[in-house]
Order: structure tokens, then sequence, then C-alpha cells
């Protein structure tokens, strides 16, 4: 099918292997996707998934892109970004706590030019989200609402054919298959499509997102729900069941964006190793998850686990993540 699609990101992202980490944690063979190599203001997946929306955004006279988050979340820094390559304003709806200072993404947010919209309470986010739009279409500007994450069937598409960029690389540098793939999931939209370019494209492989915010089962049925949505897109719909979905809850008590030791070592393993930079939200939380699996004896040793490095280093340099080096 012609689907509109921006050609923006740095792509193909390399597939490296880990050989000191994974000498160090004695289990399987692992490697690492760089997706935070995408190229768009620092990187990281939302780039992949932006390619799809900004050209649907196009494609419908949109002037103005609008999307919400965290403070320093990951999606609305490279939302900014795509907006202020393709000429576009963009407004940012951030929830929670204002910080003190513009640090880490934020101050990025400030300089890629994103109108910010402060929301006190997280809970309220959405519904501050719709009321910006409307407000952004009664003043003429024209808005293409983006869901938090870009986590929509249009989003979703990013990563359904990430699939098909990984296989083409996993011989050449593996060796062979990869036997897992291993990501941080949370809106649903980078773990919809990955499920979903598992089934068009073949994967024969598991592929299991660490949650780093819900519990399991809201994963499952949302992750379900999106890949479905999103196969429309491509062809006849394929129905997927929450039991399609293989997902992890078990490091996400702490809550979204709070660093515990778990992180802390997980971020200094991967930088002492192998030297690459994870950030504390995402990522950190995701090889949390990899790095005790591995230990417990989850994966088989003679296994092939590919990480995906999702972006979002840029939160190391905010005032909440110091603690890093404590």
């Amino acid at each position: 099918m012609n689907i509109p699609r921006l050609r923006f990101a740095h792509l193909p992202t390399p597939i490296e292997p880990l050989p000191r980490l994974s000498a160090v944690l004695g289990g399987p063979r692992v490697f690492i996707k760089r997706d935070d190599q995408t190229g768009l203001a620092l990187g990281g997946n939302k780039t992949r998934k932006l390619e799809f929306l900004v050209a649907e955004a196009q494609a419908q006279g949109a002037r103005t892109l609008v999307t919400a988050g965290a403070w320093q979340s990951n999606h609305c820094r490279q939302t900014a970004a795509a907006a202020a390559r393709c000429g576009l304003d963009c407004t940012l709806v951030l929830a929670g706590p204002a910080p003190a200072a513009a640090t880490g993404n934020l101050l990025l947010d400030r300089l890629l030019g994103a109108d910010i919209v402060p929301v006190a309470e997280r809970a309220d986010r959405d519904q501050v989200l719709r009321r910006t739009g409307e407000e952004l279409a009664a003043q003429g500007r024209a808005p293409y609402v983006i869901p938090v994450g870009g986590s929509s069937p249009t989003g979703a598409l990013g990563y359904c054919y990430a699939v098909e960029e990984a296989l083409a690389q996993q011989v050449p540098v593996a060796g062979g298959d990869f036997d897992w793939m291993v990501f941080c999931t949370s809106s649903s939209g980078t773990h919809a499509g990955l499920v979903l370019g598992q089934r068009v494209f073949g994967y024969r492989g598991q592929v299991l997102g660490i949650s780093n915010d819900h519990p399991a089962a809201w994963v499952r049925r949302e992750v379900a729900a999106l890949a479905s949505a999103a196969s429309e897109k491509l062809g006849p719909r394929i129905d997927f069941s929450p039991s399609d979905v293989l997902v992890n809850d078990d490091y996400c008590a702490a809550g979204y964006g709070v660093l515990t030791d778990a992180e802390r070592e997980a971020i200094g393993l991967f930088a002492r190793q192998e030297g690459i930079l994870l950030d504390p939200v995402y990522t950190g939380r995701a090889a949390v998850g990899l790095i005790d699996l591995i230990r417990r004896g989850f994966f088989d040793t003679s296994a092939r686990v590919l990480f995906w490095h999702t972006g979002g280093q840029a939160a190391l340099f905010a005032a909440d993540y110091q603690s890093l080096l404590a």
C-alpha cells in the first residue's frame, strides 16, 4: 500500500554486539539496536513513528503538531524537532511538577521553538491535550494532535517496518537469527509496531516488552488493540489478542521516571562495559529487566538477544537524575 511517509530518520540504525557486557553477565550473546542514532535532535525511537505521523499531518493540511508527555519526554523533544524540520509549529502539553530550570529534554524543547502548556497533574494530561487541540483549531492554526508517545495506528507503523530492517541485519551481524527482541514498553506504540512487524515479516523469535509503568494486563490489552488497528493500514485486518503480547511488569513498581539502585547499576554496566549511554527512564529500566532475566537464567545461554536502544540520553542531564553518580 502507498502509505505517506517522510524520510528524515538515519536508517538503518546499526546493530552492534555487546561482548564485554555479555561476558560479565555470563548469559546469552547480547546485541544492541542503536535507535538512539536515528538522527533527529539526538535521535530516539519516536523518529521512526514521526516519519509516518508528520506525513499524515501534512496530507491533512496541518500547520501545528500538538502532543503531550512528561517534562523530560523524549517523544515531545523529537516531535518539536520534526516540526522545526518540516516548517510546522509545535505545542507540547507537559505534565507533572514543573522543573525549576530548563534542563535535559525541556531545554531542547525550548531551543527547538515549541510552545509549552503546563499541566500540574498527569491524570489531567489527556484532557488538556484534547482541549489544546480544540483551542488551536478555533484559532485557525490547523492542529494535528499526536497521542502520548506517538502511539496511534499510524505511529505504530514505524516499528512494524523496523522489524523488517532488523531482520535484514541479523544474520550478517549476529551470525544467525535473533531469538529475542527486548525493549522498554510504555505507551504501547513501539510494542504494537514490533508485534505487528513480527507477524507481517515472519520474525520467528520472541518480542518481549519490559514495562516501565503499566501493569502487564493493561499493556497486553493496549498493544493488541493498537497492533490490530495498525494492521488495517497495510491490508486486511489482523486481529491480535492479549495472549499474543509478551510483557514483563516485574520492574515498574517504583513508578515512572523514578531512579532506583537497579537503574543505577544497569546504566553503569552499559557505560563502563560498552561505552554506551542509556537513559534513566526507559532504556535504563529495560536494561534492569534484561540484566535480571539473564542472571536468573531466563534466556538460554546459546540465545542471541537483541536489546533495542530507544534513545533518551538527554534526560541524563536533567537535575532529577544527578543521583546517578551517588
